[in-house]
């Protein structure tokens, strides 16, 4: 295995000319194809449609959107130009989207219609509403003056917005002098994904991610599951996440072989998917495994061709991945690390024994050093002893958007990037997760922040104080708890503190238990002891008979 100085744009051009027929991109439930070749063509005019409209190297485009047919389309026309694609969660609500487009000084931000729940046209209008009387291109703001343009991504019309055909239109009409001069000038250490995760503190940072980055890592990957350019990859999971973008689409872009697409997850699509496509993998978080074995319809469908996949994004429980690896013949392999990891940083392989592949996180990535450091010495701890997981090498993030101090209390001196995780490795050099430093909770694969939502519910009339800790659970992994002190002569209830949330976060944010007190657990200098509030919790669902799903 070697490290590939390629871009993200080289790649795409390698396969459009090594293997032009081959299919690159399926969307099986509406039969929509995409070759290499073609597909390459039409990145390419959307990169001179970006061009056309003022993108340019350096610029940030944001796509705000579930795995639709553009979705990749807009990355690589990105990647080809030099700019650089900001993932937005498409969970979020107005307030979320306005800090993103604010902080990652967004030129340029792609949206759909959105999801249940949420408009995102009407959501935009409402951020800008002088962009129904602009001229398109034009948008000047305030609060945001870096934001220049809207794009709708789809065939319909949006006053103040560019749509998808008519920046493919635009594109088409280009010269290609300019964008084949800004296109030599693109370097794989260059910044072409940003990414905004939740840390211990705080908002969400933006991650940056180079082409070395993403595209070695997924390349990795796939080596590890034996990848070839036969292989036809199920990505359900989200293009948002480094889970669908790096994990899923750099392997397929690495290795050549076919992206079969789902929009927004379902179980019967996904299974309809690998069924009619004969898909040789699939990747998942463990409740997508669960919905898709517990489907009534599983029965009806063929998942013989499967061979290989990942599960991650929470504990995988044994049971659970037996049950895969029996029902849908599947030798299942985990991947661990953080976005600021690209994301991998290690992964148990296909040849690992199963027991291994249950209860590991595997063994580091190559040309990337994982230790298991002391949290109060700095010194690496022996086999067998707990410490924080952390490592260096080529998958190491740039940095985080325009804050160099967080940047560097994650990296230290020694370029070990800190992950917050207690971990031990063995023997064999294979790493086990035994917990977490840091307070943040992993609901799904989603990874939450306690220090936002505790700030956006200090707002709340009628709350005084509130600290947010995570619940286990059997469904997730972890979901969220409040615990909340009211003021004096002041009730607060549970569906009072997810009314007050509802359509102002995102939904997976919202505390699905809510518990009043009248004061908190403290160390001896005044510390909260979240630790203890996580047991209280249970106890407490205990007591009051509550359901933890």
């Amino acid at each position: 295995m070697e490290l590939s100085n390629n871009t993200l744009g080289d790649w795409l051009e390698h396969w459009a000319t090594a293997t032009p027929e081959h299919e690159c991109i399926v969307y099986s439930d509406r039969n929509l194809r995409f070759t290499w070749s073609v597909f390459n063509d039409r990145v390419d005019n959307m990169a001179k449609g970006l061009l056309s409209i003022g993108v340019t190297k350096g610029a940030h485009v944001g796509i705000w959107a579930q795995n639709v047919p553009d979705w990749l389309t807009f990355l690589y026309a990105c990647a080809k130009i030099g700019a650089v694609a900001v993932t937005v969660n498409t969970n979020y609500k107005e307030h979320e989207l306005a800090f993103i487009i604010e902080n990652s000084d967004m030129h340029t931000l792609c949206i759909t219609d959105g999801v249940s729940g949420s408009d995102y046209v009407s959501m935009v209008y409402s951020l800008f509403p002088d962009l129904k009387t602009t001229q398109r291109g034009q948008l000047k703001s305030n609060r945001f003056p870096q934001l220049k343009n809207v794009v709708y991504i789809g065939q319909e019309k949006h006053r103040g917005m560019y749509n998808t055909p008519e920046l493919l239109l635009l594109g088409s009409n280009q010269n290609d002098e300019e964008f084949l001069n800004i296109k030599q000038s693109v370097d794989c250490q260059d910044v072409v994904n940003m990414q905004y995760t939740s840390g211990t503190t705080g908002f969400p940072k933006g991650v940056m991610l180079s082409h070395h980055n993403i595209a070695n890592n997924g390349y990795l990957t796939g080596e590890h599951m034996k990848f070839t350019q036969a292989d036809k990859l199920c990505i359900c999971v989200p293009m948002f996440h480094c889970f669908g973008v790096v994990l899923a689409a750099m392997n397929c872009l690495t290795h050549g072989c076919t992206h079969v697409m789902v929009e927004r997850f379902d179980p019967l699509i996904t299974l309809a998917s690998i069924h009619k496509e004969r898909c040789t993998a699939v990747y998942g978080v463990p409740t997508m495994f669960i919905a898709e074995l517990n489907h009534p319809m599983f029965d009806m469908f063929d998942m013989s061709s499967l061979r290989t996949g990942i599960m991650a994004g929470a504990l995988c429980p044994i049971e659970l991945m037996r049950s895969v690896c029996d029902r849908m013949f599947m030798t299942i392999t985990s991947v661990y690390g953080l976005t600021e990891t690209s994301p991998g940083m290690t992964q148990t392989r296909f040849d690992d024994s199963f027991e291994v592949r249950c209860t590991t996180v595997g063994s580091n990535y190559e040309f990337t050093e994982v230790a298991v450091i002391d949290p109060v010495t700095g010194a690496i701890c022996p086999d067998g002893v707990q410490g924080e997981m952390c490592c260096r090498g080529y998958n190491v993030m740039k940095g985080y958007y325009k804050n160099p101090q967080a940047t560097a209390e994650v990296i230290d001196k020694n370029g070990f990037l800190h992950s917050g995780d207690l971990g031990v490795k063995d023997p064999d050099g294979n790493f086990r997760i035994t917990g977490r430093i840091k307070d943040m909770i992993i609901r799904g694969g989603e990874n939450i922040s306690p220090r936002e939502i505790e700030e956006f519910l200090y707002k709340m009339p009628g709350i005084k104080d509130v600290q947010i800790v995570a619940m286990a659970s059997p469904r997730y992994g972890e979901d969220v708890a409040a615990f909340v002190i009211p003021h004096a002569n002041t009730d607060i209830t549970s569906e009072d503190v997810r009314d007050y949330c509802k359509d102002k976060i995102a939904r997976y944010k919202i505390p699905r238990y809510v518990f009043s007190v009248n004061d908190y657990p403290l160390t001896g200098s005044g510390k909260i002891q979240k630790f203890k509030l996580r047991e209280m919790a249970i106890e407490l669902c205990k007591a009051q008979g509550i359901e933890i799903v």
